[in-house]
């Protein structure tokens, strides 16, 4: 998800690959920690909503309520907007996160996912989303922390793939492991009444591990975290081949299994 702030450069992009893997994440996974929260007649604002499908999800939780979900990439909302056919309630609008192009407090939800990873400002970003939130609304968050990936069997070309991720999106001036410092930022946001919450992410079916394997093999071959790779001099194209290769191998193993730690943090504004 991205913003178009000149700080900030999108480490996955928006390649068909990167689009493709996002489209399958759904309301019910990655705001599991918030929907309990969310009532019918709400307002609710996706920062940074790519493709779409967790806002598009969202809905039915704040319905007749409004969603809408915003994001820096005009080719990637083309792709939201085809969820929105039909559904009067959803909406989905170009924007920056740092300057929401919204009134002050008109929304009761402020949501992202995935997306302080890849801010050079997080707590900027935040305290924007503090912003646009009515007083008892929810400002929520949830991030990944690429550190905490582990596959099994052992790969040594996914151990030097989450190596050079992180660095490709320190080179942007961001942080891969942006889910353990979620409380942090938050308080530097200046919100006191906060929630941390975590959640382990694994895929052992076999379609899921092969889908997960060859969409990063893809990724790190074909798409701007490649691009970035290879522009810093972290990599040449054949070890990115060479990763890719060790994705695939990996993701046809019987036994492949892949868990990760996402961190949430939801904080109710006074």
């Amino acid at each position: 998800m991205s913003d178009p702030s000149p700080r900030d450069t999108y480490t996955h992009g928006h390649h068909a690959s990167v689009v493709a893997q996002h489209s399958r994440r759904t309301a019910e996974e990655a705001a599991a920690f918030l929907i309990p929260h969310l009532r019918p007649g709400m307002r609710l604002l996706d920062v940074g909503c790519g493709p779409g499908s967790i806002t598009a999800g969202l809905v039915k939780y704040v319905a007749p309520g409004e969603v809408v979900g915003i994001d820096a990439e005009p080719s990637v909302l083309e792709t939201a907007r085809d969820l929105a056919q039909g559904v009067d309630n959803l909406s989905f609008e170009e924007g920056s996160t740092y300057a929401l192009p919204y009134e002050d407090g008109v929304f009761d939800v402020a949501y992202a996912h995935q997306l302080m990873q890849h801010l050079a400002d997080p707590a900027a970003a935040l305290r924007e989303m503090d912003r646009v939130v009515r007083s008892g609304g929810y400002v929520a968050v949830r991030d990944s922390d690429y550190q905490t990936m582990i596959s099994h069997p052992r790969s040594e070309a996914i151990e030097e793939w989450r190596a050079l991720y992180t660095e490709v999106v320190r080179r942007n001036g961001a942080d891969a492991n942006a889910g353990r410092r979620i409380a942090s930022w938050m308080a530097r946001a200046g919100f006191e009444q906060v929630e941390i919450s975590t959640t382990v992410a694994m895929m052992r079916d076999p379609a899921e591990v092969l889908n997960w394997g060859d969409s990063w093999a893809e990724r790190v071959t074909t798409s701007a975290l490649a691009e970035q790779a290879l522009a810093y001099g972290l990599a040449t194209r054949d070890d990115l081949e060479r990763i890719a290769a060790g994705w695939r191998a990996w993701a046809r193993d019987p036994e492949a299994l892949f868990l990760f730690v996402h961190v949430e943090g939801l904080a109710t504004l006074p």
